[in-house]
């Protein structure tokens, strides 16, 4: 399976640079997830990097072959747009020849390969309806096999779940990766479901105002965020104001948050005295007898676990989460919060403030 490079790639529509100075190599057979807020131009990447758009500055290879100039029709790519995109006027199976055909496969292959696909995608007992007669998820998985059918080496998916009902959106996801890790194809997935990213992905690809912002494995990226944005876009996060205090030799640091509250984490980038930004998943805040004082504000249930918004004395609003089958605060009530020390992250305070580190185009 191909391996993808693209260097220095630039996209401009008129005076809007939609994506800038992109550097990016995606491995034979691995699954990358494009994510980002709406706008941050993961879309105009990978319609690049299928050859739909030719980018304005910039080259890309495959298997180190330069096809910035090569059309999507000749670049061994499959192509599951956002909205689901087969041929209304043709039956499951008549879509997934469709790709066989155009390569002028004989009419007995195309059909035995579209039916391959479709069997690979659980479609094979629908191939003689027409797309009109199927659900969604139906429609979307005989659009993967009709991409998968053309004998593409790369697929490319834009946001091929989001018009999709949740639960299906749940099933299907494991089943693209599935199908795709078991015939080795080199994969590139756009979305801005930071849950959907963490699940089918390799690799993560993390943009912002048409940058590559961060990039890490899913476990990586959660875990251990190298950014503010990255810990408050993937996943949920608690941010508070914090000053480092002071550093013990061999590990822990002394914070100081908002009226002079004192929390222990286990490192910090930033030196003594500076600002910092304390980041706390809400997984990793815990009750105690002791520790920073806080009110219940609100209690939501989640399904499997109740989200306790708390306001903490530091003047800072900090989220934990019990288990669904706990008792459940009272609002108003005191409680005193502890954070997990490894878990904890502090970040150095962003030039441009908190606020403006965070927000989504």
């Amino acid at each position: 399976m191909p391996h993808i490079r693209l260097e220095n790639i630039t996209m401009r529509f008129g005076d809007i640079t939609a994506v800038s100075d992109i550097d990016l190599e995606i491995r034979d057979g691995e699954y990358v997830t494009i994510l980002g807020p709406s706008g941050c131009g993961k879309t105009t990447l990978i319609k690049i990097v299928a050859g739909i758009l030719r980018p304005t500055d910039g080259k890309i290879f495959v298997d180190g072959k330069d096809v910035t100039k090569v059309p999507l029709e000749d670049r061994d790519t499959g192509y599951v747009f956002q909205n689901i995109a087969l041929f209304p006027h043709m039956t499951i199976r008549g879509n997934a020849e469709y790709g066989p055909k155009v390569h002028s496969v004989e009419e007995g292959q195309a059909e035995s390969t579209a039916d391959e696909y479709l069997r690979l995608v659980d479609m094979l007992d629908k191939a003689g309806h027409f797309p009109k007669e199927l659900s969604g998820g139906d429609q979307q998985k005989a659009a993967l096999a009709r991409a998968l059918a053309s004998g593409s080496r790369m697929l490319m998916l834009d946001e091929p779940l989001s018009a999709l009902d949740a639960r299906v959106r749940m099933e299907l996801r494991y089943e693209i990766r599935r199908i795709v890790k078991r015939l080795g194809i080199t994969v590139l997935h756009v979305t801005h479901d930071q849950e959907e990213a963490m699940s089918v992905s390799d690799r993560i690809i993390l943009m912002r105002k048409g940058r590559i912002f961060e990039t890490g494995t899913p476990l990586d990226m959660y875990r251990s965020p190298k950014s503010i944005f990255a810990a408050y876009f993937i996943g949920e996060t608690n941010l508070m104001e914090c000053t480092v205090e002071s550093k013990r030799k061999g590990g822990g640091v002394i914070l100081r948050l908002r009226n002079d509250v004192p929390v222990n984490v286990s490192k910090s980038k930033a030196n003594v005295g500076e600002i910092a930004i304390l980041s706390v998943r809400p997984e990793h805040v815990y009750t105690a007898t002791d520790g920073l004082k806080a009110h219940v504000r609100d209690v939501v249930f989640m399904g499997t676990y109740w989200r306790v918004r708390t306001e903490a004395e530091s003047q800072d609003y900090v989220d934990y989460n019990i288990p669904a089958d706990s008792q459940v605060p009272e609002i108003g009530e005191e409680v005193y919060l502890v954070f997990n020390k490894k878990a904890s992250r502090v970040f150095k305070r962003p030039k441009e403030g908190l606020t403006e580190a965070i927000k989504l185009e």
